[in-house]
C-alpha cells in the first residue's frame, strides 16, 4: 500500500509542504529567530487596514454574487435541459478567458473616458466622468464577474438534488408556489448556498489581478500587502508572516464550515 502511495506523497511533499513550510520558516528566521514580522502583522496599522478592506470586499463580493447566482443557478435548474445546458455555458464561459483579459475588459468599460461613462455622456445623464474605477466599486464590480461561476455551480449542483415533487407535494397541500419555495426548497438548497459562499469569499481573500488594476492602487488587499512588501521593500520576511496568516485565517473559515457541511461538497468532488 504504502509503495501505491509513495508517488502521490512524493508529489505533495513536492508542491505543497515544502513551499509552505519553507514560506513559515521565512516568516521567522531572519539572521536568527525572530516574531517581529508577526508583531507588525498585529500591530501596525496599514496591515490592520489592509486586512480589514479584504474582508470587507470578500463579504461584499460574496453576497452581490450570491444575490445574482442563487436566481441564475434557481432558473437553470427549473427550464429544461436544453435550456439549462445553454444557461450554464454562458456562466461557464468568462472560464476560457484570462482573469487579466477579464480585468482589463472591466476597466476598459469603468474608467473615466470607458465605454459606459461615455456613452451616459453623449445621453446627457451626467455632465462629469463617474468614478467607476480605480476604487473598491470598480473592483467589486468585477470581481463578482470573475467568481460568479463559483457561486453558481455549487448552487446548481445542490438544486438538483432536490426532488422536484416536492414543489408539487407542498402545491397538492395547499401551500402557495412562494409559500412551497420558502419552506421546503430554500432550507434543502442551503448547502449549496453554503459551499458557494464559502468558495467565493476563501478566493476573493487571495486575488491580486483585478484589484490590482481596477483599485488603481487605493484598494490594497492583502495579497497586494505581500506583493509589494517583496517587490518594493524586499522584505521576504514581513510577505511571508502575511502570506502565513491569510493561509491559518482561510484554514480557519474551511474548519469551521466542516462543522456544518462536509468539505467534500465545498470543493465540488460530490
Amino acid at each position: 500500500m504504502l509503495a501505491l502511495v509513495s508517488p502521490a506523497l512524493l508529489v505533495i511533499l513536492a508542491l505543497i509542504v515544502l513551499p509552505v513550510g519553507w514560506l513559515a520558516w521565512q516568516s521567522i528566521y531572519q539572521d536568527g529567530f525572530t516574531l517581529e514580522n508577526y508583531r507588525r502583522v498585529f500591530t501596525e496599522d496599514v496591515y490592520w487596514r489592509s486586512f480589514a478592506l479584504t474582508f470587507e470586499i470578500s463579504l461584499a463580493v460574496t453576497a452581490i454574487a450570491l444575490l445574482l447566482g442563487y436566481p441564475i443557478a434557481y432558473l437553470a435548474n427549473s427550464v429544461p435541459k436544453g435550456w439549462s445546458i445553454l444557461i450554464l455555458s454562458l456562466v461557464v464561459l468568462p472560464f476560457w478567458t484570462s482573469v487579466l483579459v477579464r480585468a482589463y475588459a472591466w476597466l476598459a468599460l469603468l474608467q473615466r473616458t470607458g465605454v459606459i461613462n461615455q456613452f451616459l455622456r453623449y445621453l446627457d445623464v451626467i455632465s462629469e466622468p463617474l468614478a467607476l474605477a480605480h476604487n473598491t466599486f470598480g473592483t467589486v464590480v468585477a470581481t463578482v464577474h470573475i467568481l460568479l461561476p463559483f457561486m453558481v455551480l455549487p448552487l446548481y449542483a445542490t438544486m438538483q438534488k432536490i426532488p422536484g415533487d416536492l414543489m408539487e407535494a407542498g402545491a397538492s397541500l395547499g401551500a402557495s408556489p412562494s409559500l412551497t419555495f420558502f419552506r421546503v426548497f430554500l432550507p434543502l438548497s442551503l448547502p449549496g448556498v453554503l459551499a458557494g459562499c464559502t468558495m467565493v469569499f476563501v478566493l476573493c481573500l487571495g486575488f491580486y489581478i483585478t484589484p490590482e488594476l481596477l483599485g488603481g492602487g487605493r484598494t490594497v488587499m492583502v495579497s497586494m500587502l505581500v506583493s509589494r512588501n517583496v517587490e518594493l521593500y524586499n522584505q521576504f520576511g514581513a510577505a511571508s508572516a502575511v502570506a502565513v496568516v491569510l493561509l491559518l485565517g482561510v484554514l480557519a473559515i474551511f474548519f469551521v464550515v466542516s462543522r456544518f457541511i462536509s468539505l467534500d461538497r465545498v470543493l465540488g468532488q460530490r
